[in-house]
């Protein structure tokens, strides 16, 4: 067989066995509107940086450049665009200053889950490349302490050279594996955004963004998501926060790995904001959770807190 035929051969196969879990996993109807999104296109959107400039500033720059955008009810710091018009946006000399992050809408969701207060200390557990980093440190200019963890080091360099082009100062980088940071620390929130399979974020007509994706990947994130969840928790100050969140629509890398850590005991969950739920979202188990619906503007996701009582 062609090496092409057999790359497309492959691709397909993925495709289907993504769409078989799906259907497996959800109602009908559930099942049919995630595939949708996930067959859908995809708009681009950034976030502002609050440490250099504003909603309006932005706004009459991309006036002036010509590029049409949109704005969600439930962040203000968001803007969504065109796909084409992604180029533009990045060869703009805003962006190159570190006043805007290119991100999906989803994505910015984690940060807004809990209150971000001055004098806090804070762990992001997978920080790399930084977009959730540099989110929480422009939603509290830079007054909370932050330790950032990544263990591959060419993604912790990345990570460092967006913290700094956003202008992100008193961040500590760290390049290591968080299930291995010291049982002592602890924080009054915590951000995990679990390395998973990236079902939410796939395009079924792009091969190129599911050529990954397989169930033997979903079963091995599922272990290592729950043990970084239980460490975690286990850095967790009493009365303190962790958002749990991944880039996936599989229950076996969001809820289940929620319930078998509620299994150990010592954590509760607590609802998002209520301006969250204007998110376009699945039905989940967990009432409690946020399952976003993958769409023109959002990536399938899921997030929820857990609380150490």
């Amino acid at each position: 067989m062609p090496d092409t035929e057999q790359k497309r051969k492959e691709a397909q196969d993925r495709a289907e066995e993504l769409r078989r879990e799906i259907e497996r996993s959800y109602p009908r109807s559930a099942a049919d509107r995630i595939i949708a999104g996930l067959s859908s296109g995809r708009s681009g959107s950034f976030r502002i940086n609050r440490l250099k400039t504003d909603a309006g500033s932005v706004a009459g720059r991309l006036g002036e450049i010509g590029v049409a955008y949109k704005r969600t009810g439930w962040f203000e710091d968001a803007f969504v665009i065109d796909p084409p018009n992604e180029k533009k946006v990045r060869e703009d000399p805003m962006y190159e200053r570190g006043e805007i992050y290119m991100q999906n809408l989803s994505a910015m969701i984690p940060p807004l889950m809990t209150q971000i207060s001055q004098g806090q200390d804070v762990l992001d557990m997978c920080a790399a490349p930084g977009g959730k980093t540099t989110q929480i440190v422009s939603l509290s200019g830079g007054l909370v302490s932050v330790t950032a963890c990544e263990k591959d080091r060419i993604r912790a360099e990345r990570l460092r050279y967006n913290l700094s082009r956003q202008g992100c100062t008193g961040v500590s980088v760290l390049q290591t594996d968080a299930r291995k940071l010291d049982d002592f620390l602890r924080f009054d929130r915590i951000f995990l955004d679990a390395p998973c399979s990236g079902s939410g974020t796939v395009l079924l007509d792009d091969p190129d963004t599911y050529r990954a994706f397989s169930l033997k990947l979903v079963h091995n994130s599922a272990k290592l998501q729950l043990q970084l969840l239980r460490k975690g928790l286990a850095m967790l100050k009493r009365g303190g926060v962790l958002v749990y969140s991944t880039c996936s629509v599989i229950p076996e890398e969001n809820e289940d790995v929620v319930r078998a850590a509620l299994k150990d005991g010592g954590t509760e969950l607590i609802s998002p904001p209520e301006i969250l739920r204007e998110i376009p979202t699945i039905e989940c188990p967990l009432r409690e959770a946020l399952l976003v619906c993958p769409g023109e503007d959002h990536e399938g996701f899921f997030a929820v807190m857990f609380r150490k009582k």
